[in-house]
């Protein structure tokens, strides 16, 4: 009796397959199929709306990233078969545009030790740096190019003194020059102290969760309306790769020490460059 009716479904199936291969075989439940030649009809699905803390990020990135430059540092070196010296690529990170005067803001370990200094705008151009002046006890430096004005949107300068653990922050670098990144976090702590290039302490120290990786350094830190309120610094990481805790020096130190090494045009004991 079993065998019977195993029989019989399988004659059952036989019997329907001409309609089912013609009509309805391989279409998914619901298909539309109303197109030319009975070929299925692409639906497009309308756009899901974007909220408005997504659009308010999206806004700040392309707004930001007219002001964040790329770092490159050459160092002269020997060939010690030829004798002969030649530029090699020594290291390099962010930076951006402090004024129209074509100030640089980036940290004084990006630059540290560079013959020969190049960046490059948003728009890709390349220009020679001079490093005007730098302050290694707090990792910051100023770099100046000649770029007509209208090329320099400065960013808009913030406060840090008055930031709170769990406001929103966004990093913007151009790590090897590729492209611009964004990573986005909150203020963790506030009033960190690290160590600089110099062995000296940096008091008042911005602690975020906002991924930076090496090639962000000297790159801004913002708020959520755009406004820096940091200089990418450091990571702790026992691997090199972003662990979560990442540093920034606050805008009010840097607000302090880059008026007055323009003032000054430099700064004892800082390399210079030409």
């Amino acid at each position: 009796m079993v065998k019977q009716g195993v029989v019989s479904a399988a004659l059952l199936l036989i019997s329907l397959w001409p309609t089912l291969s013609r009509a309805e075989w391989g279409k998914p439940l619901g298909g539309t199929y109303d197109g030319p030649e009975g070929k299925p009809r692409i639906v497009t699905p309308s756009p899901v709306e974007l909220g408005a803390d997504e659009r308010a990020t999206m806004s700040v990135f392309e707004q930001a990233t007219k002001s964040v430059v790329f770092i490159a540092n050459t160092a002269i070196q020997r060939d010690p078969w030829s004798l002969n010296l030649f530029e090699a690529p020594q290291g390099s990170g962010s930076g951006f545009v402090w004024n129209k005067q074509g100030h640089i803001v980036t940290n004084f370990h990006v630059v540290y030790g560079a013959n020969s200094i190049t960046v490059t705008l948003a728009d890709r151009t390349e220009h020679k740096a001079t490093l005007i002046g730098a302050d290694p006890d707090h990792d910051v430096a100023v770099l100046q190019i000649r770029v007509p004005e209208e090329r320099l949107p400065p960013l808009s300068v913030g406060t840090s003194h008055d930031l709170r653990v769990g406001q929103k922050v966004l990093a913007i670098g151009n790590p090897f020059g590729l492209d611009h990144t964004l990573t986005t976090g909150v203020v963790s702590a506030l009033g960190r102290t690290i160590k600089s290039l110099s062995n000296r302490t940096i008091e008042g120290v911005i602690q975020t969760d906002a991924a930076i990786n090496p090639g962000n350094s000297g790159g801004p830190l913002l708020d959520s309306a755009g406004r820096l309120i940091g200089v990418n610094t450091q990571i702790v990481s026992p691997s090199g790769a972003f662990a979560g805790i990442g540093f920034a020096v606050p805008v009010d130190t840097v607000n302090r020490i880059v008026p007055e090494l323009i003032k000054h045009n430099g700064c004892d004991g800082a390399p210079q460059s030409q």
